[in-house]
């Protein structure tokens, strides 16, 4: 069991490391536009979306570069991978800020369990066009990922990296 929570793992690494690198744009000074200040609020921007779609991408690469004997895919097509991982992590999120929004939650308030899923769940959607997960596998993906969202988010607000532990 502990070996199939490590695959799984290790197979969302993309997902989760795509879902932590918007957070660092702070540290941009240059050129970082809103997507949509109406519809998404001004924390979802042009630079996080892409940072987090190159993130996983080279998250991917590292991936195809280990060769793991345990990975739950070949990585030979891996910025395809790479993509559908990082797109489905933003788009997940900017379509729970939609929501989140629409229904006059403020940015940096929690929702939960959105927060914690809405990544996992874009992330899943787009690589199911490549992989094929059983139910207890998307199962254990979402509670290791709701799980580890919250301490994940805590440390980087103890850190100093996020506002909001959310």
């Amino acid at each position: 069991m502990l070996v199939r929570v490590l695959q799984l793992a290790y197979f969302m690494a993309p997902a989760y490391v795509a879902n932590m690198a918007p957070p660092f744009v702070r540290y941009w000074k240059g050129w970082n536009r809103p997507i949509s200040r109406r519809w998404l609020g001004t924390h979802k921007t042009v630079l996080g979306f892409v940072l987090g779609v190159v993130a996983a991408t080279l998250t991917t690469f590292v991936q195809w570069l280990l060769a793991w004997s345990g990975s739950l895919v070949a990585y030979e097509d891996w910025p395809l991978l790479g993509v559908l991982f990082g797109a489905g992590a933003m788009a997940g999120d900017s379509a729970k800020s939609f929501f989140k929004r629409r229904l006059g939650v403020e940015p940096g308030r929690p929702w939960i369990p959105f927060d914690q899923l809405d990544f996992v769940l874009g992330a899943l959607l787009l690589v199911s066009t490549r992989v094929t997960l059983a139910w207890a596998d998307v199962a254990t993906i979402l509670l290791l990922s709701f799980c580890g969202h919250i301490l994940v988010n805590h440390l980087g607000c103890w850190l100093g990296i996020r506002d909001t532990r959310w």
